[in-house]
C-alpha cells in the first residue's frame, strides 16, 4: 500500500470505485443516461448522535440542591462500628453510599480500597480480619457483583472469618431504569449466598438499616464467626433524609465469647491428668494473640503433645511439645485426645485412602477417649457440608476454645500432684527429644537438591527466611500443602502464620495475603507470601491494588508451571487404569507459553525480579525486595521451582 493510502484511510477503495463508475458511464448512451438519472431530492438532514458523555452527568437544572442523603446517615452508622476499610469494585447500585463515603465521610473510617474484582475484595477482607481481629467492609454490585464475590465468600464461611458484606440493589420495580438495572437487581439477592453467610437482611428504612448494620457487626464477630450480608436499596442510599432528628444509631456492645460449662471442664481435666499419653489437637483455636499463650500454658501444665492443624497460628513451631509432624504416631499412641476448635475432627484422627477404592480406618486405638471443645457444634448449615464426616466422641463441650482454656488449665493444675509432675516431666523430655529429631530430619531433607535448577521449594523457603528472620515478619499466605516454613522457621507469635483459605478455593492466596499485609502495615511488620502460580492466574490484578494502595508485601511466586496437585491426581488416575502418564500435562500445566510473572507484576506497578532459575541468584534478589518492602511498597519474585 502506498504512503498516500496510509495517510488517507480508504483512499484505495475510493479510487477503485471511482474508476469503475467512469468506465461504466462511458459505455452508456446519453439517452440511456438521461433515463437512468434519478430526480433530485432535497439533502437529508443529519441525525444527531446521542451525547453519551452528557448522559452520565447530573441533570442541568435540579430543582433543589440536596444537602444530605441516606448514604450520609449510613456512613454515620458505619463510623460507629470501627470499620477502617471498605473494599469495592465501583458500581452504580451503590453510587449513593460510595459518594457519601468519599465526600461526606472524607474517605476515612472507612477508607475505600479499589479492587478490580469482587473476589479480590472479599478475600482481602478475609486475610485482614485474621490478622487485625476485626472485619473489613466490602460492597458489591447487585446480583452480578455478588456472584463474582461468592467464591471468596464461601472461603470466608468455611474459614469462620467475619466479613462485613454489603450489596447494592433496587427492590422496587417501579424505580428501576430499563435494561441493566433489571438484570442487576433482585427481590431476594442474598438467596444466592444464604447457605454460606451467618445472617443477612434487606433494610426497608434508614432506621432499619441502623439497627441491622449494628446487628450484622455483632453477629459476624460473635463466635462462631462468619460473614454477614446487608442488601442496600439504591433509593435508601440516594434520597434526602426527611426526618433526620428521628433517626438514632444503636450502641454496639461486643458479645463476651461463651465459656464452657464448669462441670464439663472439670471432667475433661480429670481425663487429661489421668492419661498416659494425652494429645491436644487444634485447628481454628487462636482468635487473638492470647490464644497461643493459653494453649502453651495448658500443654506445659500437662507436658503433653500438641498437634497444630494450622487453621490459625495456635502453637509455637519450635516448642518442644509441638509434635505436628508426628501426628499419625501420636494419635495411635493416645489414650485421651482433646480436640479444640476442630473443623474436621474425623480427618485428623482417621486415615483415608482414595486409591482404587475409597476407604478409611481409625488411627486411634480402641478405648481412646476423645473430647471436643469449641463452638463448631453451635452453628451448622445443611447444604454446604464443610464440617466434615461425623466422628464419635466421649465428651463434647460447647464453648469458645480460646475463652475456655484458662478455666481448663486451672482445673488441670489443681489436680496435678507431685507424682504427676514427675511423670509429666519425663513425658515432656521424651517429646522434646522427638521434636528435636523431627526438626533435624527436616533440615536434612531440605538439603536435597539444594543446588539444583529448577530451584527446590525447600531452598526457596529457606533463602526467604534467611532475609527476614531478624525482622518482625509475618507469613500471610502460602501455596497448597507447603510445610517447609512450619517445619523450619521459628513461628513464635500469633501473626507469624495467617491460616488457610477455608474452602480451598483457588484465587484466595494473593488477595487474602494483601489484606493481611494491609493489617500488618499498621503494626510495622514485614509481610511475605509464598504464592502459587495457578492461584495468581485467577486474580492477577490483586497486584495493582497492592501497588495503588502501597501495601508492603513480598510475593514469592512458586512457579512450577502447573496446577501440580491436579497433575499428580491425573498421574494416579492414569496409573490406575494402566494407560501411562504421557498425557497428564494436558489441562494441568501452565506452559506454551510460559507466564512471566515478573513482567506482569511490573505492568501493574509492582517491583519485580525473575524468572529466577539459578538458586545462587535467589538470596540477593530477596534482599533487594525486602528493601522495597521497607520503603512501603509491594514486590514480587518469580522463582522457577521444582513441583513441590
Amino acid at each position: 500500500m502506498s504512503k498516500d493510502s496510509h495517510d488517507l484511510p480508504g483512499a484505495g477503495r475510493r479510487n477503485f470505485l471511482k474508476g469503475v463508475t467512469l468506465t461504466g458511464a462511458a459505455a452508456l448512451t446519453p439517452a440511456m443516461m438521461a433515463q437512468a438519472q434519478p430526480p433530485e431530492k432535497p439533502a437529508a438532514r443529519p441525525v444527531p448522535l446521542p451525547n453519551i458523555a452528557a448522559e452520565t452527568l447530573p441533570p442541568r437544572a435540579d430543582p433543589v440542591i440536596q444537602t444530605s442523603s441516606g448514604g450520609d446517615f449510613m456512613v454515620d452508622v458505619l463510623k460507629t462500628l470501627d470499620i477502617d476499610y471498605l473494599a469495592m469494585n465501583c458500581a452504580s447500585s451503590f453510587r449513593g453510599l460510595h459518594e457519601a463515603v468519599v465526600n461526606y465521610g472524607m474517605n476515612v473510617k472507612p477508607e475505600i480500597l479499589t479492587c478490580p474484582h469482587e473476589e479480590i475484595a472479599v478475600s482481602m477482607a478475609q486475610g485482614y480480619a485474621k490478622i487485625e481481629g476485626k472485619p473489613m467492609a466490602v460492597i458489591c454490585h447487585g446480583t452480578v457483583g455478588l456472584q463474582h464475590a461468592s467464591m471468596a465468600l464461601y472461603n470466608a464461611w468455611c474459614d469462620r472469618v467475619p466479613v462485613y458484606l454489603m450489596i447494592g440493589n433496587i427492590l422496587d420495580g417501579d424505580k428501576r431504569a430499563p435494561g441493566v438495572e433489571w438484570t442487576h437487581s433482585a427481590i431476594d439477592p442474598a438467596a444466592l449466598v444464604r447457605d454460606f453467610v451467618k445472617w443477612d437482611d434487606q433494610p426497608a428504612s434508614l432506621q432499619h438499616f441502623a439497627e441491622s448494620a449494628v446487628r450484622a457487626y455483632k453477629v459476624a464477630t460473635t463466635p462462631p464467626m462468619a460473614p454477614v450480608l446487608l442488601s442496600l436499596d439504591a433509593e435508601l442510599q440516594e434520597n434526602p433524609i426527611p426526618d433526620r432528628d428521628r433517626l438514632r444509631i444503636p450502641k454496639y456492645t461486643k458479645v463476651v465469647p461463651p465459656v464452657a460449662d464448669s462441670g464439663a471442664i472439670a471432667e475433661a481435666a480429670k481425663l487429661l491428668v489421668a492419661a498416659q499419653n494425652p494429645v491436644l489437637i487444634c485447628d481454628r483455636m487462636a482468635r487473638t494473640p492470647a490464644g497461643m499463650a493459653r494453649l502453651v500454658e495448658l500443654a506445659e501444665a500437662l507436658q503433653c503433645a500438641v498437634v497444630d492443624q494450622g487453621g490459625r497460628m495456635n502453637f509455637p513451631s519450635r516448642h518442644p511439645l509441638n509434635q505436628t509432624f508426628r501426628r499419625l504416631a501420636l494419635v495411635g499412641e493416645a489414650d485421651v485426645i482433646l480436640a479444640i476448635e476442630m473443623n474436621d475432627l474425623f480427618g485428623a484422627v482417621n486415615a483415608f485412602s482414595d486409591r482404587i477404592e475409597r476407604s478409611t480406618r481409625p488411627l486411634y486405638k480402641p478405648g481412646t477417649k476423645i473430647v471436643t471443645l469449641g463452638s463448631r457444634d453451635l452453628y451448622l448449615k445443611a447444604n454446604y457440608q464443610d464440617f466434615g464426616r461425623f466422628n464419635e466422641v466421649d465428651l463434647a463441650i460447647a464453648g469458645d476454645g480460646e475463652a475456655s482454656l484458662p478455666a481448663l488449665t486451672e482445673a488441670v493444675k489443681r489436680l496435678v500432684s507431685a507424682d504427676h509432675k514427675s511423670a509429666f516431666e519425663a513425658r515432656g523430655k521424651r517429646l522434646g527429644q522427638a521434636h528435636l529429631a523431627t526438626r533435624e530430619k527436616s533440615k536434612s531433607d531440605a538439603t536435597i537438591g539444594w543446588d539444583a535448577s529448577p530451584i527446590s521449594v525447600a531452598r526457596m523457603c529457606m533463602e526467604l527466611y534467611a532475609q527476614i528472620k531478624d525482622e518482625d515478619w509475618s507469613l500471610v499466605g502460602s501455596s497448597i500443602n507447603l510445610s517447609w516454613p512450619k517445619r523450619l522457621w521459628n513461628m513464635d507469635r500469633s501473626y507469624r502464620w495467617n491460616g488457610y483459605s477455608g474452602g480451598a478455593g483457588i484465587g484466595y492466596n494473593a488477595p487474602a495475603s494483601a489484606g493481611a499485609a494491609l493489617a500488618n502495615k499498621g503494626h510495622g511488620r514485614i509481610s511475605v507470601a509464598i504464592q502459587g502460580d495457578g492461584d495468581l492466574m485467577f486474580v492477577p490484578s490483586t497486584l495493582w491494588t497492592a501497588a495503588h494502595h502501597r501495601i508492603p508485601i513480598l510475593y514469592m511466586v512458586q512457579n512450577n508451571r502447573a496446577y501440580h496437585q491436579e497433575y499428580m491426581y491425573l498421574h494416579a488416575m492414569a496409573a490406575r487404569h494402566g494407560r501411562g502418564i504421557s498425557n497428564a500435562h494436558i489441562g494441568t500445566t501452565l506452559t506454551n507459553p510460559n507466564v512471566d510473572y515478573a513482567a506482569m507484576a511490573k505492568s501493574f506497578g509492582v517491583y519485580a525480579e525473575g524468572p529466577i532459575t539459578d538458586p545462587k541468584d535467589l538470596g540477593p534478589a530477596i534482599k533487594r525486595a525486602v528493601a522495597v518492602l521497607k520503603r512501603g511498597e509491594p514486590a514480587l519474585i518469580d522463582v522457577i521451582t521444582d513441583p513441590r
